[in-house]
């Protein structure tokens, strides 16, 4: 059964959706830029085989808050204080794209309370040309101004990114969408490289791996996360 949730966290609130048993052990699921909670579903309903998975909106996404207010900074505080008000102070997180930089981040600001970490397509925080994405003309399920922010600290990263990598202690795998992917693959590889204990995995069907390859994808976090767990 999948329940949505939602939860105060430093006078943001967060949608969140669960999966799995409450005594499950805990793994957190955090989409990339402009993606929801529900981008997560059909992955998620397989990792929660004996795990208790969570899939959290980021600020300026879904059905949390729009707060104005955006950086990478205040998602990856949003994610310690969702942590700390779930009682979660170990777990596995997982993040796609902005998620995935968001998961580094937040693994490199509590070492020791992130176990494992996956990082699915997220390339090194280097500089990078940048563009002015177009506004869509439809209706969008985040802020418009979210992406804006962001990206601008996508395209020239704060210098201490870089460095965080290095204080990340969580057992870690780098997914790479192979030669299809937008994200240049070297700079995939790199991030990998950079973090003390990681290792790189191709499944080479793009930068949407979860939702190209859902059965690919889950085994490799399975495998990695320590394999099934009993129910």
């Amino acid at each position: 059964m999948v329940t949505r949730r939602f939860v105060g966290v430093g006078g943001v609130r967060l949608a969140y959706r669960v999966w799995g048993p409450p005594e499950g052990p805990p793994v957190v699921l955090l989409p990339a830029l402009g993606e929801v909670s529900d981008d997560w579903a059909t992955v998620a309903a397989e990792l929660a085989r004996g795990r208790r998975v969570y899939a959290v909106d980021l600020r300026g996404h879904g059905r949390g808050d729009w707060p104005g207010a955006y950086s990478l900074e205040l998602m990856r505080a949003d994610v310690l204080g969702f942590l700390d008000a779930l009682g979660l102070d170990r777990t596995d997180l997982v993040g796609h794209s902005l998620g995935g930089i968001v998961a580094y981040l937040v693994a490199a600001a509590r070492p020791g309370g992130v176990d494992r970490l996956v990082l699915e397509d997220v390339g090194a925080p280097y500089p990078r040309p940048a563009t002015t994405p177009e506004r869509p003309d439809s209706e969008l399920p985040f802020d418009w101004a979210m992406v804006l922010a962001v990206r601008r600290q996508i395209d020239t990263p704060p210098a201490d990114w870089l460095a965080a990598l290095g204080d990340i202690t969580a057992g870690t795998l780098v997914l790479a969408g192979g030669r299809t992917s937008h994200v240049p693959q070297e700079s995939v590889a790199e991030l990998a490289r950079l973090i003390p204990d990681s290792r790189l995995r191709t499944i080479p069907v793009g930068h949407l791996i979860h939702r190209e390859a859902p059965e690919a994808f889950t085994e490799a976090v399975t495998e990695f996360l320590g394999g099934p767990v009993a129910g």
